[in-house]
This record gives structure tokens, sequence and C-alpha cells, in this order.
């Protein structure tokens, strides 16, 4: 059975997408930490981050990077974080949340809740940003 992330990918579930291309999806996390705060995932579907061929993972990363500099430049923030749990749902995925202290990437803390058209604006906004 696809993953809720498959189903993104394949148009199925509505995303705010940030970007794409035939390996990899960004798309912003619907309960975020920090505005901006933003899923990354293979499009191909693999559980766990560390099962993904080599190929993949590296390519994953670049991605990330990539997004992460688009973050940066579309969210006012210190630092771009980085988080691999993936015990919520079985599709390797990367968090990417804006920061500007370490408490921000506290996945226990209460998460955001905004309103569509903001997630439509902070995913346009990271969007445009991204090259």
């Amino acid at each position: 059975m696809a993953t809720i992330f498959s189903k993104i990918v394949n148009g199925q579930i509505p995303a705010y997408k940030i970007a794409e291309d035939d390996r990899y999806y960004a798309f912003l996390d619907i309960n975020p930490l920090a505005e901006g705060h933003t899923l990354v995932i293979p499009k191909q579907e693999v559980d766990y981050l560390f099962d993904i061929d080599d190929d993949t993972l590296a390519g994953l990363t670049l991605f990330s990077k990539r997004v992460a500099k688009a973050i940066a430049r579309a969210i006012p923030c210190k630092r771009v974080g980085v988080a691999v749990l993936g015990l919520e749902v079985p599709h390797a995925h990367i968090h990417l949340v804006p920061l500007n202290r370490e408490s921000d990437i506290d996945f226990h803390k209460p998460k955001l809740q905004l309103t569509q058209e903001r997630f439509v604006e902070i995913a346009s906004a990271i969007a445009q940003e991204f090259k």
C-alpha cells in the first residue's frame, strides 16, 4: 500500500510543493515546527533512509541542500536545521527546519497552526528561491 508521501507525489493528496525533479520531491510539513518547515523525500518509496541505495541517498542530500538554501533565502533564520526521524511515515524523509535557536527543532513542542493562505505564501516564496 502506498504511503501518504507516495500519494502526494502521485497527486492523490494535495501538498504545498516547494520543488520537484524526476527523483525527489519537497513540500511543506502541514504540522510545522516553524514557518518554512519542509519535508524532502525520494519519489522511490523506501521506508528507512539508510536502506536507500547510495546514488539515491547522495542525490537526496544534494537536492535537500538546494531546498535548504532556498528556505534560507525566503525565510528569515540563522540556519536551516536538518532532522531525520522517520518513525511516523514509512517513507524516508528529511526535515528542513528554519532555526533561530536550537529549541526551534524540538519535535515535542506544539506545532504551528497556519492558514491555507499562509502555507501558500510560504511555499511560493521558497519555490521562487529554489534554483
